[in-house]
């Protein structure tokens, strides 16, 4: 996994699928609240005038030139559970992120995202 300092440089780059396929860019970083660690990334996906942001987890993930490669199909993203490019996750939409990969949700408190 990569510092959650040094993410932050990726913002704007190329999110890509296990294939090289792009799926948008770097929106945000969301970490764990109870590790601080990244764990999910904000991908800005769409075209002009119909943008939106969808989340797909960083585990896994790798850092190359101008890009970030997650270990996700580029289809399962795009259909991940998104917001708008100006909005914010609440946190009861949360559960449904997880779900989408079918990860488990877990929270000691009243979130589990934080963004960066």
């Amino acid at each position: 996994m990569f510092e959650a300092e040094s993410i932050g440089l990726w913002r704007d780059k190329d999110v890509i699928d296990p294939q090289g396929g792009k799926i948008g860019t770097l929106e945000s970083v969301y970490v764990d609240t109870g590790s601080d660690e990244p764990s999910f990334a904000g991908v800005k996906t769409g075209i002009i005038g119909r943008h939106r942001i969808v989340f797909t987890p960083l585990a896994g993930a790798t850092v190359g030139p101008g890009y970030v490669r997650i270990r996700f199909d580029k289809d399962l993203v795009k259909g991940a559970p998104g917001i708008d490019v100006d909005g914010e996750l609440p946190a009861d939409q949360e559960p449904a992120v997880f779900a989408h990969y079918g990860l488990a949700y877990e929270t000691g408190g009243p979130r589990r995202l934080a963004r960066r």
